[in-house]
């Protein structure tokens, strides 16, 4: 099978959904399939696609969008899917099978400009929504109600109207999620990363039908770096790793660190709109010794990270729609400690540590319990690898294929 993935963000940006793309394409491909991700250009300063890969990527026309350079947005008309459609003929053209399926796994322009593709194809639509775009966008703007609008004309201009399907036992879905089963019409199959973000979209009435398709991690480098000798250290050694950005609750994080008042180092590992207001904060609470801010790093640095911590500290609440992180730390037999309890739940693997509820002093709790029993075990409470090998890549594009398979079977 040729499976086309379109997305919102580039497989080389920063982000959770842009790693697990990555390795659903490398997975594909091991298995004998061909993957190609059509996405925004990425405009970060001194970015190269490496050579592997290279031809796999389809780079669509587009304008940066943060100061940072990293994230781009490419505009749904006919300008992109002329450059998408030379670019698509041009993989063909060169040895790659015509495409069987567009599998969309974006919310915003890439749903759109990849429903345009599809439809242009006359492919069958796998939809996998990765974004909790009511809860994320309420987190950043009291004029949440105005851009769900905004989002509904957009996605009417761009890909024109739906016919919704009458099926009386579904809830009639509002705002975001109105958005979003407008988005899921002609999709033939609708997945969600987590059991929960699936409970969620049928319960909001996004899809009658929601199959759970989680992330995996890279079966390759999850064993590379599990040889890794872990570092010596005095004192527990904690992991922050992602966006910084007000949905994530680092700047919680931090304050929860310092109300905790533990003997414990922390590393951030990321960037984004809060990273100034995280270096004041650290700075405000005298933590300059105990907690230091590394620059997003690559994937197998990432990977690294987490193996060589005593815990990966996830902080997010209801905003995940899987949160990669943890399931990445338990393969490398590293536990976490959570804040969602949705999470915790989809990687239930122990040891780990719950905070009881969303509050700074929760947290703090936790991270207290935490480091005791990190501290009185030194090196000891780690996941096991049987558990942590239940989360690989290779096991989950797997059942992926059998979907797809389904998929064009119905259309045959």
């Amino acid at each position: 099978m040729h499976i086309l993935i379109v997305t919102d963000q580039h497989p080389d940006s920063l982000g959770g959904v842009q790693v697990a793309l990555r390795l659903q394409r490398r997975a594909l491909e091991l298995a004998g399939h061909t993957a190609t991700i059509a996405a925004p250009r990425l405009h970060r300063r001194g970015y190269q696609v490496a050579d592997v890969g290279r031809e796999a990527y389809i780079n669509l026309p587009s304008w940066p969008i943060t100061r940072d350079l990293e994230y781009g947005v490419s505009w749904p008309g006919r300008k992109t899917d002329r450059a998408f459609a030379r670019a698509l003929n041009a993989r063909v053209a060169a040895g790659a099978p015509p495409v069987d399926l567009v599998h969309i796994q974006g919310d915003f322009w890439g749903a759109m400009i990849g429903l345009r593709a599809a439809r242009g194809l006359g492919l069958p639509v796998v939809f996998t929504m990765h974004n909790n775009v009511d809860e994320g966008t309420r987190a950043v703007t009291p004029l949440a109600p105005l851009a769900f609008a905004g989002l509904r004309v957009w996605r009417r201009m761009a890909v024109g109207k739906t016919r919704r399907a009458a099926e009386t036992h579904m809830r009639r879905p509002s705002g975001a999620w109105r958005y979003l089963a407008d988005l899921t019409q002609v999709a033939e199959l609708v997945t969600a990363p987590s059991q929960h973000f699936a409970d969620q979209l049928v319960l909001h009435g996004v899809a009658s039908h929601v199959e759970v398709t989680p992330g995996g991690v890279d079966d390759e480098l999850i064993e590379q770096t599990r040889r890794n000798e872990r570092s010596p250290r005095e004192r527990p050694r904690l992991v922050w790793l992602g966006r910084m950005s007000h949905e994530k609750r680092v700047l919680e994080f931090v304050s929860a660190f310092s109300e905790a008042d533990v003997e414990a180092d922390v590393v951030l590992y990321g960037a984004g709109l809060l990273l100034e207001k995280v270096r004041r904060r650290i700075a405000e609470l005298g933590l300059g010794e105990r907690v230091r801010i590394e620059a997003p790093v690559s994937y197998p640095e990432a990977l690294a990270a987490m193996r060589d911590a005593d815990a990966l500290v996830q902080t997010s609440v209801g905003f995940e729609t899987q949160g990669l992180t943890p399931f990445e730390a338990a393969a490398l037999g590293t536990p976490t400690i959570f804040c969602d309890p949705n999470i915790a739940s989809d990687v239930g693997v122990s040891p780990s540590w719950l905070a009881p509820d969303a509050s700074v002093a929760a947290l703090a709790q936790t991270i207290r319990a935490a480091v005791s029993e990190l501290a009185a075990a030194p090196g000891q409470l780690r996941v096991s690898q049987a558990e942590g090998s239940t989360m690989l890549q290779s096991s989950k594009t797997a059942a992926m294929v059998k979907l797809y398979e389904s998929v064009l079977s119905q259309r045959n």
